[in-house]
C-alpha cells in the first residue's frame, strides 16, 4: 500500500565510532518485523561485508525502509541510513545526510560528546537536518546520563529537553524514539508531479544484473518502464524494476518523491554512474541537476600492483567495481619496474586503505601488493614550474628544486583530563603544534593542534588509543600547506633501487625511518648463497645499512692438521666464489616484505 509523501521520514542515524548506530538500527528492523529476534549470534543487520562483522566497525552506509504505525493508528514510512563513525569514512556520512530530513545523533551513556560526535553533528547542520539527541546504552552501570545532557546543551547547543533515552541492546526507549521521529523529522517536500529528480548516493554491482543504484526520489516519480537519464554521463537506458530496500531487494514498482530506493536498468558500463549525479526522465526532464556532493579529496596514496603479473587485467576489473561500492577511491595506472604495471590509488585515511585492501583480496579472490603509503606535496621549481607530486618516483633532483610544501591537519582531540600530559607529548613528537586548550568541564579537554598529515598517516591512531586507554577521540580536517624539508629515501637491495620502496620523508625522521625498513626487511628476505647489503639512501648518502649473512659451507673441514696457509687458501677460494655469485645474483624479495615495511612501528608497540 503507497503511502503519502506526508507520512514518509527519511532520517540518518550519526555518531561517533562505537556509540551503537548498527545496534539500534538492529531494534529499528526488529520492531517492525523485518526479522525475527535474533539471538546474540547474527548481530549488526546491516553490516553484511565480513570485514564490518570482524573489525565490529562499519564501512559502507547502507538503508533499509521501515513500514511504521504511530500511536495514533497512522501508518508511517521510515527510511533508514545506518552510516559509518571512523573519521575516514565522512564522505560515506555526507551522501547518507544528503537523501535524509533528519538525524538521531547518538551519544554513547558512559563515553559523552567525542570527536566525531561533533563533526557529524556540523555535517548534519550544513544540510539543514533536524537533529534529535539519543542517549545510548542507558542500561550500563557506567552510564552518565546528567553528564550527557549537559553536554548536549554545553558542547553541541542543542536542546537537552529534546534527547530520547534508550538502550540499544536491550531495546528499552525504542518506541519512544519511533515516536520522536514521527513527530519531530518533518516529511519530505518534493511533488509527484513534478520532472523526475532523484540523487544517486550508492550503487553496487551485480553479476548478472548489472549496476544497481541506491537513489533518494527529490521530485516526480520514476517507474518500471521509464526512459531516464544520467544528467552528468548523458547515457539513456530504459528502468527494468525499480523498489525499497528491506533488507533484501523489495521490488514495488514505482518510487515516488520522498522515497529511498534502487532501479535496475541493465546498466554494464560502470563509468555510466557516477555517485552524485542527478537521474531525471527522458519524456519529462528536469531543468538544472540536483546539488550532489562536494568532489572527494584523498589524502593518502599508494600503488597497488598483482603479486601475478597475469591478474593485472582482473584487478583493474576489481578497482572499477570497488569504485561503484565505494564513491571515495580514486584510481590511475601505474607501473614499477619492481612489481610491473598497476594502479596508483588515493584514499581518506590508513583505515579506508587498509578496508579497499581487504576487500580487494577477499571479494575478488586476488593476491596484491601495496607500495609504502605518501601524501600529496607541492614542490616548487627553480625555473618557477609547481608540480604536485604523491609518488616518490617523480620527486625532481634537489638541484632543481626551490621549496616544498606539505598538507597540515588541524586534529581536534578531546581526552580525560589524567591523560592530557601523554597526548601533548605525542602531538609534539608528531611536529604539532598546539592552537587552542578548552576545558569542556572537570572531566574533559579539548585539544586542538596543527601537525603534517603524513605524521598521522602510520600510527597516530593507535598510540593515541593506546596512550588514553581508548578514552581520547580524534578527529581531523585539512587545512593549508606548509613549507618542509622533505627527502626521498630510496630502499638499495644489494646495490639496486627497489622503486617500490622509495619513501617520501622529513629530513629529521629519514634516519629513523630508513633503520626501521632496512630492519624489516632483513627479517623478510631469505639468506643467499651471498652476502646481502640492505641500505638507505638519500641520494648518493648511505644513512643506514642491515646485512644479511651468507650462508656458509664450512670448506676448511677437510683440513685436519699441517699449515695455516692452506686453510686460507681454501677460504680465499670461497670468497672469490662468493664475489663472484653476487655480480649475477638476483635476490628475489618476497611480498611479505613489501607488506612489513607498512608497519613502521616495531610490534612491541
Amino acid at each position: 500500500m503507497a503511502v503519502d509523501t506526508a507520512h514518509k521520514r527519511n532520517f540518518c542515524i550519526i555518531a561517533h565510532i562505537d556509540h551503537g548506530k548498527s545496534t539500534l538500527a538492529d531494534r529499528f528492523i526488529e520492531k517492525a518485523r523485518l526479522v525475527t529476534s535474533r539471538g546474540p549470534v547474527e548481530t549488526q543487520i546491516l553490516d553484511n561485508m565480513d570485514i564490518e562483522r570482524e573489525r565490529g566497525i562499519t564501512i559502507k552506509s547502507q538503508a533499509v525502509t521501515i513500514p511504521y504505525r504511530a500511536a495514533d493508528g497512522q501508518d508511517y514510512e521510515l527510511n533508514l541510513v545506518d552510516t559509518p563513525g571512523h573519521v575516514d569514512f565522512t564522505y560515506e556520512v555526507s551522501r547518507a545526510i544528503s537523501s535524509c530530513e533528519g538525524a538521531l545523533l547518538l551519544i554513547d551513556a558512559s563515553q559523552g560528546v567525542e570527536a566525531q560526535t561533533l563533526a557529524n553533528m556540523y555535517l548534519a547542520m550544513e544540510h539543514d537536518l533536524e537533529i534529535i539527541p539519543v542517549i545510548n546504552k542507558i542500561d550500563l552501570p557506567s552510564a552518565d546520563i546528567p553528564s550527557c545532557l549537559h553536554q548536549i546543551d554545553h558542547d553541541l547547543g542543542l536542546d537537552p529537553d529534546s534527547a530520547c533515552y534508550v538502550s540499544a541492546k536491550t531495546g528499552e526507549g525504542v518506541d519512544s524514539l519511533f515516536e520522536a521521529i514521527v513527530n519531530m523529522i518533518p516529511s519530505p517536500q518534493g511533488k509527484n508531479e513534478d520532472p523526475l529528480k532523484a540523487l544517486i548516493f550508492d550503487s553496487h554491482y551485480d553479476s548478472y544484473r548489472g549496476v544497481i543504484v541506491h537513489c533518494r526520489v527529490f521530485d516526480g516519480s520514476l517507474r518500471t518502464g521509464d526512459e531516464i537519464r544520467f544528467m552528468h554521463s548523458d547515457a539513456v537506458y530504459k528502468v527494468e524494476e525499480c523498489g525499497i530496500f528491506q533488507l533484501q531487494l523489495c521490488p514495488t514498482g514505482v518510487l515516488n518523491a520522498g522515497d529511498v530506493g534502487y532501479f535496475i536498468a541493465g546498466i554494464k558500463t560502470i563509468s555510466d554512474i557516477r555517485v552524485g549525479d542527478t537521474v531525471t526522465s527522458v519524456r519529462n526532464p528536469a531543468s538544472e541537476p540536483l546539488a550532489g556532493f562536494k568532489e572527494v579529496k584523498p589524502v593518502v596514496f599508494s600503488s597497488i600492483y598483482p603479486v601475478d603479473s597475469n591478474d593485472y587485467e582482473e584487478l583493474q576489473e576489481a578497482i572499477e567495481r570497488l569504485k561503484l561500492n565505494d564513491a571515495s577511491l580514486v584510481y590511475e595506472k601505474d607501473s614499477s619496474a619492481a612489481l610491473g604495471f598497476g594502479f596508483r590509488c588515493g584514499f581518506l585515511g590508513m583505515l579506508h586503505l587498509e578496508v579497499v585492501q581487504e576487500r580487494i583480496e577477499r571479494e575478488f579472490d586476488l593476491s596484491i601488493v601495496f607500495t609504502s603509503p605518501s601524501v600529496r606535496y607541492i614542490v616548487h621549481m627553480k625555473n618557477g614550474e609547481t608540480l604536485y607530486i604523491d609518488n616518490p618516483l617523480e620527486y625532481p633532483e634537489v638541484m632543481r628544486i626551490e621549496s616544498v610544501e606539505e598538507p597540515y591537519i588541524r586534529a581536534n582531540i578531546i581526552t580525560p583530563v589524567s591523560f592530557v600530559g601523554p597526548v601533548i607529548s605525542l602531538c609534539l613528537e608528531k611536529r604539532g603544534y598546539q592552537t587552542s586548550m578548552n576545558y569542556l568541564d572537570e572531566k574533559r579537554v579539548e585539544l586542538v593542534y596543527e601537525m603534517p598529515l603524513a605524521e598521522v598517516l602510520f600510527d597516530f591512531y593507535d598510540r593515541l588509543k593506546s596512550i588514553s586507554r581508548g578514552y581520547a577521540s580524534f578527529d581531523y580536517e585539512v587545512i593549508e600547506y606548509k613549507a618542509t624539508d622533505l627527502v626521498r629515501l630510496d630502499i638499495l637491495v644489494n646495490g639496486e633501487s627497489v622503486d617500490a620502496l622509495s619513501q617520501l620523508v622529513f629530513r629529521d625522521n629519514a634516519q629513523a625511518r630508513g633503520r626501521q625498513v632496512c630492519q624489516r626487511l632483513k627479517d623478510e628476505i631469505p639468506r643467499q648463497q651471498f652476502k646481502i647489503a640492505i641500505q638507505g639512501a638519500i641520494g648518493g648518502n648511505i644513512i643506514s645499512r642491515e646485512t644479511i649473512s651468507a650462508y656458509r659451507k664450512d670448506v676448511t673441514a677437510k683440513c685436519y692438521g699441517g699449515d695455516i696457509s692452506r686453510k686460507r687458501k681454501l677460504l680465499e677460494k670461497q670468497k672469490e666464489g662468493k664475489k663472484r655469485m653476487k655480480m649475477v645474483g638476483n635476490v628475489e624479495i618476497p611480498q611479505s616484505a613489501f607488506l612489513a615495511v607498512l608497519k613502521t612501528e616495531d610490534d612491541r608497540d
